[in-house]
């Protein structure tokens, strides 16, 4: 029971909150309909219904008072001008015995009606609600004929009925439109404060946002502003003291450099200089992983200029990659991929992602492939190679900091184990992610997704 609700309800807060208001109102419009019907209607009609047996029972009285039909046209003439009732009488006529058949709709003023004339009349009649429109048929059978007498509808049914009716639908359609307009504007804060968050998810800038709406949602628009506020001063300190330790390490090791140049040529210094370019190299490796992108801005970024470019820089190093031609599946998409050539995103991080994603791809196989497709709203960029690929079980594993496959941590065969973690890094502060998947090359493939 709870799964169907969950499938019938609406989604959004929009549409939960207009059932809300909605259900109360189709409610109480039933309750009052029932009410209506049942009880001011039912008593209206009963009485008009007992108005017209009255007058028909006082025509048949007078005409029984009569010397004979000839006599009837003058109390025929009367009904009609004072009772709105057209009489026709039909000598040595029988009634059917059918009764005619009952609209829904009439079942009211038909059931009224016979009650009406069950009291008046002691003689066999048919009322024919449906078959003439507007008008209502009554048959009463005499001694030597038939009395059909004519009426229209208003003379037993009340106009209260559709003023009512009108001013329930109306009220409501009011009420409705009310409602709408209200709720849009409350919303509209609500979803201001999504975007804000999902951009700066992104790493995107959200300064022109501003609190808004009810009180509790300016409260959580407030706490999302802090929130913003706090973690870009974190950056930034954490920024101004990686620039001062990358100062102060690369100054002593300089030195060192220098020292090393001056002394005279032994495998001793050799090894000494190799360790000190070691320390060099990690020192840049671990400010890289910690330094990430914090001080790039957003920019819209030719996707495929970068990786262009990110594949000439690996040639540079003696990498050979192959981009992948475009496969356009559908209409849908080759308008996506038209729209998204330009990418808001910092292009040094996705070049430097790129770059350690080529560079792990080379280590450990000898094809390395690019490819750029667009999956709904994201753009992925697939890195694949023909290497042993990484079991299935370790592949979370391998994005953590300073792990790596290779037991031996040998630098030079397994690196520092900062490319995939800064890799992914970088695309965590894009609002999106990396994901590892077995290559149609045979090898592993690396799935970098960001959200449009």
């Amino acid at each position: 029971m709870t799964n169907i609700f969950k499938i019938i309800l609406p989604r959004t807060l929009f549409g939960r909150a207009l059932l809300i208001i909605v259900i109360p109102v189709v409610a109480l419009q039933l309750v009052a309909t029932f009410v209506f019907y049942e009880r001011h209607w039912d008593t209206v009609t009963r009485r008009l219904a007992l108005s017209l047996a009255g007058d028909t029972a006082l025509i048949i009285e007078m005409m029984r008072e009569t010397k004979g039909a000839d006599d009837y046209r003058a109390i025929f003439d009367s009904a009609e001008r004072f009772m709105s009732l057209r009489l026709t009488y039909e000598e040595d006529e029988i009634l059917p015995n059918q009764r005619p058949e009952i609209k829904v709709a009439n079942r009211i003023v038909d059931r009224m009606l016979n009650k009406a004339f069950d009291a008046h009349l002691y003689r066999p009649f048919r009322i024919d609600t449906s078959s003439l429109g507007d008008d209502i048929e009554i048959r009463i059978q005499l001694t030597d004929g038939v009395l059909r007498v004519l009426t229209t509808r208003k003379r037993v049914t009340s106009s209260t009925t559709y003023i009512f009716i009108m001013w329930m639908v109306g009220t409501s359609l009011i009420l409705m439109a009310v409602a709408i307009l209200f709720l849009r504007n409350q919303i509209r804060p609500i979803r201001q404060l999504a975007e804000a968050a999902e951009e700066f998810g992104k790493g995107r800038d959200v300064g022109h946002f501003h609190p808004s709406g009810a009180t509790e949602v300016r409260q959580a628009a407030s706490a999302f502003i802090s929130m913003r506020d706090r973690i870009q001063r974190q950056i930034a300190q954490r920024t101004e003291m990686l620039a001062g330790v990358s100062h102060d390490l690369r100054t002593p090791l300089t030195r060192m450099k220098l020292q090393l140049v001056m002394l005279s040529e032994s495998d001793d210094v050799q090894h000494l200089q190799a360790d000190v370019s070691e320390m060099e190299r990690m020192v840049e490796g671990y400010l890289a992983f910690l330094r990430g992108q914090d001080s790039e801005a957003v920019v819209d970024t030719n996707i495929r200029s970068l990786i262009n470019g990110v594949a000439v820089d690996a040639g540079r190093k003696g990498v050979s990659v192959f981009i992948a031609a475009e496969v356009e599946d559908s209409t849908e998409q080759t308008k996506a991929r038209e729209y998204v050539d330009i990418v808001p995103l910092r292009p040094n991080a996705i070049r430097r992602c790129m770059t350690n994603l080529i560079d792990n791809a080379a280590r450990h196989g000898e094809h390395v492939e690019i490819s750029v497709s667009w999956v709904k709203d994201q753009l992925e960029i697939s890195v694949d190679d023909d290497g042993p690929g990484i079991p299935e079980e370790q592949r979370e594993e391998v994005f953590r900091p300073f792990y790596r496959l290779d037991a031996s941590r040998n630098a030079e065969t397994g690196g520092m184990g900062l490319g995939l973690a800064i890799a992914r890094d970088v695309a965590h502060n894009h609002g999106g992610d990396i994901l590892l998947s077995d290559s149609p090359l045979g090898g592993l493939r690396a799935s970098v997704r960001l959200p449009l």
